[in-house]
């Protein structure tokens, strides 16, 4: 089994070099024999769809997921704070598989846990209040009520605000979702991986003599990083684009 986990690369334009540098690498993932592509939020800067109509600058990356799908690939979507009711269209449209919080996975019989990470820090009540009104039943009918181009609009305006509230040293993110792992460990999980700090790291440790491994999967806004897994190991990437 090989798998590929990423995050955070706020698509938004296609011109922009985090986006091509993104279609590139995904064009490699079925000669390199990838089983499962795992993306876990904020794949995209915002995200709304209206009657299945997608913002246009997100059809070409969405063509290169289709046909990644088409060869046999699985992928799975985590919902992030900047990328939500994902379900609507990846899911019952496409196929894929959508977790809005937390995705419980088997890897080679190990216990996998899978999020964007934003619901680590329950100190932030501000971000969390602000995350729960932008994923209520009210917003999303206001959202299928309202013209593409007015919601496109708003969508960039609730990406800015989600970020504003979500700020935190990204060291310090991660050391509260590696305390946050070491309680998973406690309840079994062997593996936690999770996105959201921007930070690319990966530790391992010995708990009762069974491997545990912790990892947050950075972002491809500066570091282009992503975890794979093969063989019952995992390694921490950064892809280069060929010249």
């Amino acid at each position: 089994m090989k798998s590929i986990f990423l995050s955070d690369a706020h698509l938004k334009s296609r011109r922009d070099p985090c986006y091509r540098n993104l279609i590139g690498f995904l064009a490699g993932l079925s000669e390199a024999g990838v089983d499962k592509l795992f993306i876990a939020g904020d794949f995209f800067d915002f995200w709304f769809c209206k009657d299945h109509q997608i913002y246009p600058e997100f059809e070409e990356i969405i063509e290169k997921l289709v046909l990644l799908k088409a060869t046999g690939i699985q992928i799975t979507f985590c919902e992030g704070n900047h990328d939500f009711f994902l379900k609507s269209y990846f899911g019952k449209k496409l196929g894929m598989a959508v977790y809005e919080d937390w995705a419980v996975i088997e890897l080679d019989s190990r216990k996998t846990l899978l999020a964007h990470g934003d619901l680590v820090d329950r100190k932030n009540k501000k971000y969390l209040m602000l995350r729960k009104i932008l994923r209520s039943r009210l917003f999303y009918e206001i959202q299928t009520r309202t013209p593409s181009a007015v919601l496109w609009r708003l969508a960039r305006l609730s990406s800015y605000t989600s970020r504003s509230l979500s700020v935190e040293s990204e060291d310090r993110l991660v050391q509260r979702m590696l305390a946050f792992s070491m309680d998973k460990f406690r309840e079994g999980f062997d593996t936690v991986i999770l996105g959201h700090s921007h930070q690319p790291f990966l530790k391992k440790f010995l708990i009762d003599g069974r491997q545990k491994t912790f990892a947050t999967l950075g972002d491809w806004t500066r570091y282009k990083s992503y975890l794979q897994y093969e063989d019952g190991h995992y390694h921490l990437c950064y892809y280069r684009a060929s010249a």
